[in-house]
């Protein structure tokens, strides 16, 4: 990261973000100064990314309550803006948890809720390093392949399967990394790719549909990807395209690893069902940068997400633990079969 400038971060009485639509041309800073505007910059993804977005959502309640605004109306208006990476309504609870200890009380809680997100970034970059060279025998040369962007753009500071990913580079065991552009977006040509610049990373990047081609060709030892939202049964919401890398690593017979904090995993949503996703705007798909790109008249479908069961992957790794869902582990503990006292009340 340029300068290591944090993604998210709080500017006194201001909330300052790296505006990612302007990535790669531009790198340019927002500071955001009331509720509204923050969450339009959570919209169009000028900031986005879950353990971010968590982040955010906690420095936007501090900042409703430093201005005297509405507090209950600004944490709604904030859960609201994306409903699908639970990170964001997590850090809003948080910080809205100690409204009544004054907004100094609560500005204090979001700060925590921003160092305790660097500190958990690190825990776990370590451990998911582990955990890949575990899985793929502890060799050197590993070619991984990542879907949308999951570095210190989606997080504060290093990321998570990035994060990762960067950790297993200074160990000397990464040869390349494949980076799928990730449609209708572009968040992996355009962020990823920038993320694995700066860090010196050898990298490619491949249309999403060459992905499968490429595992079962035996050009790729694992895949590693982020999530917006882990269930109880350990069933994983993250960037659409998602679920097919995973079948592609199922039928090539390698790991399928998510790399996520611990606060994406939501033990009142029982299984990937119950996962609400986001539909965003059809001209995303039918028009790129202002140019439409499909004929007059075609419709597009545009979910942000996919969910990918847990039978498709092979183990989840947060900062405090590592999920062995390939035998049957589950985030809440349980094991598949037995009663789930969580429900969506």
């Amino acid at each position: 990261m340029s300068e290591r400038v944090r993604t998210v971060d709080w500017g006194g009485d201001h909330v300052v973000l790296i505006d990612q639509t302007l990535l790669p041309d531009r790198f340019s800073l927002l500071r955001v100064r009331d509720v509204p505007a923050l969450c339009d910059a959570i919209r169009r993804l000028a900031v986005r990314g879950a353990p971010a977005l968590g982040v955010t959502g906690a420095l936007g309640v501090a900042l409703a309550a430093v201005r005297d605004d509405d507090v209950a109306a600004a944490a709604r208006m904030l859960v609201e803006s994306r409903p699908t990476a639970v990170n964001l309504a997590w850090g809003v609870r948080r910080v809205t948890a100690v409204h009544l200890s004054g907004a100094e009380a609560m500005l204090r809680e979001a700060l925590a809720v921003r160092d305790e997100e660097i500190a958990v970034e690190r825990a776990l970059a370590v451990r998911g390093a582990d955990l890949l060279h575990s899985l793929c025998g502890a060799r050197l040369g590993l070619r991984l392949l990542t879907h949308c962007n999951t570095g210190a753009l989606a997080c504060v500071e290093s990321g998570s399967a990035l994060g990762v990913i960067a950790e297993l580079h200074a160990r000397g065991a990464v040869a390349e990394v494949v980076a799928c552009e990730t449609r209708p977006l572009l968040q992996g040509a355009r962020l990823t790719t920038w993320e694995l610049q700066q860090l010196r990373i050898p990298h490619a990047l491949i249309v999403d549909g060459a992905a499968a081609w490429l595992m079962a060709r035996g050009e790729v030892d694992a895949v590693i990807v982020g999530a917006d939202r882990i269930a109880a049964n350990g069933d994983v919401a993250n960037k659409v395209g998602t679920l097919a890398h995973a079948l592609a690593a199922r039928h090539a017979g390698i790991p399928f690893v998510v790399a996520a904090p611990e606060s994406t995993v939501d033990a009142w949503t029982p299984s990937g069902e119950a996962i609400p996703i986001e539909e965003r705007d059809a001209h995303e798909v039918l028009a790129w940068r202002g140019h439409r790109t499909a004929p007059d008249g075609t419709r597009a479908r545009n979910p942000a997400f996919d969910v990918t069961p847990a039978a498709l992957v092979s183990a989840i790794v947060t900062d405090r633990r590592v999920i062995d869902t390939a035998r049957g582990e589950r985030p809440d503990g349980d094991r598949p079969g037995a009663d789930c006292s969580h429900t969506d009340d």
